[in-house]
C-alpha cells in the first residue's frame, strides 16, 4: 500500500472551486489573468517558448485550487481538463508539460506571484465581505541553541475558511502590523 498516495486522484476533481474562484472574478472586475500580469516572465522568447505565460500560471492557480500537489499533478489536471481550461484560455501550443512547468517555477520570482495571488484573492475576499481573524501562534519545539522559537502569524477568512496568509514575524507583536498589510 502507498502511503503517500492521495486520497483523491488529482485529475478526478470537478474543478468547481477554480470555476468559482474565475466566475467571482470576473463578476468583480478582478480576474485572475488581470492579476497574474503583474509577474514578470523570467523566459528568453529565443529559447522558443511555445506557451503563453499568464496562460502557464492560469492553469497552475486552477490545479492547485484542484488540490493538486506536484508539477506531475499539475501537468496530468491540466491535461485532463483541457477542454475545460479552453473555456477560458487559448492554448494555442495545448497544455504544457510537467517540464514546462518545472522548468518556469525555477525561474519565477516567488515574491512577484506571491504579490499577484494575494491581490486577486483579496479582490475576491473583499467582495464577498465577511470575518477575517488574524491570529500568532509560536511553534512549540522550534527554538535551538542559536535562535529563538520560531513565531508564525495567520490570517484566515472565517466564512470561507480560507488561509488568505501566513507568514514567521521575529516576534508576536508584529501582529498588527502584519493586520494593515493583509486587510
Amino acid at each position: 500500500m502507498n502511503l503517500h498516495a492521495p486520497l483523491v486522484h488529482p485529475a478526478k476533481i470537478a474543478s468547481t472551486l477554480a470555476l468559482w474562484a474565475y466566475e467571482m472574478g470576473t463578476a468583480n472586475g478582478l480576474d485572475l489573468m488581470s492579476a497574474l500580469q503583474q509577474v514578470a516572465d523570467p523566459r528568453r522568447p529565443s529559447n522558443g517558448t511555445r506557451h503563453d505565460f499568464q496562460e502557464i500560471l492560469v492553469i497552475a492557480v486552477c490545479a492547485l485550487l484542484s488540490d493538486c500537489d506536484t508539477v506531475e499533478d499539475i501537468a496530468e489536471w491540466a491535461a485532463v481538463k483541457e477542454s475545460w481550461l479552453r473555456r477560458f484560455l487559448v492554448l494555442q501550443n495545448g497544455v504544457p508539460s510537467q517540464d514546462t512547468f518545472l522548468r518556469l517555477f525555477r525561474l519565477i520570482d516567488p515574491k512577484q506571484f506571491e504579490a499577484a495571488f494575494r491581490r486577486w484573492v483579496g479582490g475576491i475576499v473583499t467582495a464577498l465581505g465577511g470575518q477575517i481573524a488574524v491570529d500568532g501562534k509560536t511553534l512549540r519545539g522550534s527554538a535551538d541553541s542559536e535562535h529563538g522559537p520560531v513565531h508564525m502569524v495567520s490570517a484566515f477568512h472565517t466564512d470561507l475558511s480560507l488561509v488568505l496568509g501566513q507568514e514567521k514575524v521575529s516576534c508576536l507583536h508584529w501582529v498588527g502590523v502584519l493586520r494593515k498589510r493583509w486587510l
